[in-house]
């Protein structure tokens, strides 16, 4: 079974990465040229010059994108020639697109599947990766199979689109609990606390620390905000769920207000960086005493 991967970002990239030391993929396509060549000199794969290339050699066919737009843009003009081959879709996109994509491409004679992921570029490193997968049970193997060279667990979370709600599901919650750690950082600074007395409350003491806190505290105590996951990507994950939130009649208000202190996030420039950068809104517009 030969294996292809689309798109060699952040997260892409340190996949491909992991599939090529099991030896499980063949090909890859970016449309980055130096990415490409950059992975293939390293792991010894082949380069597709463009994603119709890659489609057409490969039975098994990763994507992991940026958004909906990026989605949309490679896989439909590559349903026509899905018929007998797998699509296993690894970016976080509106469920609502990824099923209608799924339809498509079944009625073309393949199969999809969502499988988004919990975790950073350093849980990919790691292989300690948690795969959220939506889609036919009766193929769930292969993409297991697939996807274990990368993740600590890979999970049947059931039909298309179920694996994306689930991601939505961590998200909502990863991007306003991220947002609390840094008003409650930036509160503890402000009122005199030592930086890293609040660190150890946020990593030791709280009652609400988790791996999350142990993540990114540190990260806040030395200002930084090298990208583990960018500012830019968890903002439009939030507007993904509040886009489905309105489909579904259901309040998010927590979430709504995370969504706007991200977007104010990357009006002050941090859209490229880790989105632990946040705490910069409530540092800058803290008035000084």
């Amino acid at each position: 079974m030969k294996v292809g991967l689309i798109g060699l970002g952040i997260m892409g990239y340190r996949i491909g990465a992991n599939l090529a030391k099991a030896n499980k993929l063949n090909v890859v396509y970016d449309r980055t040229q130096e990415k490409a060549e950059s992975f293939v000199k390293e792991y010894k794969v082949n380069r597709a010059l463009n994603p119709k290339e890659l489609v057409e050699s490969s039975d098994v066919i990763i994507t992991m994108l940026a958004d909906d737009n990026a989605v949309k843009s490679i896989v439909e003009p590559l349903i026509p020639l899905m018929k007998g081959k797998i699509l296993i879709d690894m970016s976080t996109i509106s469920p609502t697109l990824s099923i209608s994509l799924a339809k498509r491409i079944e009625s073309n004679g393949g199969t999809m599947f969502d499988a988004p992921v919990i975790g950073t570029s350093i849980f990919v490193e790691q292989k300690k990766l948690i795969v959220l997968v939506g889609g036919p049970k009766d193929k769930f193997d292969i993409v297991n199979d697939i996807a274990k060279e990368t993740a600590s667990s890979v999970v049947y979370m059931g039909p298309n689109g179920m694996g994306l709600y689930a991601k939505l599901v961590n998200n909502l919650l990863l991007g306003s609990y991220v947002a609390a750690i840094a008003e409650a950082y930036n509160f503890g600074i402000r009122a005199g606390l030592d930086p890293q007395q609040v660190i150890n409350i946020l990593t030791t003491l709280s009652s609400a620390r988790s791996p999350t806190t142990e993540l990114k505290a540190p990260k806040l105590l030395k200002e930084d905000y090298s990208t583990q996951f960018a500012t830019k990507h968890m903002r439009k994950d939030l507007e993904i769920v509040i886009k489905e939130a309105q489909n579904l009649k259901i309040i998010t208000p927590i979430s709504s207000l995370a969504l706007q202190l991200y977007k104010m996030t990357e009006a002050l420039g941090y859209s490229e960086v880790d989105f632990i950068s946040i705490v910069e809104v409530f540092k800058k517009l803290s008035p000084k005493t």
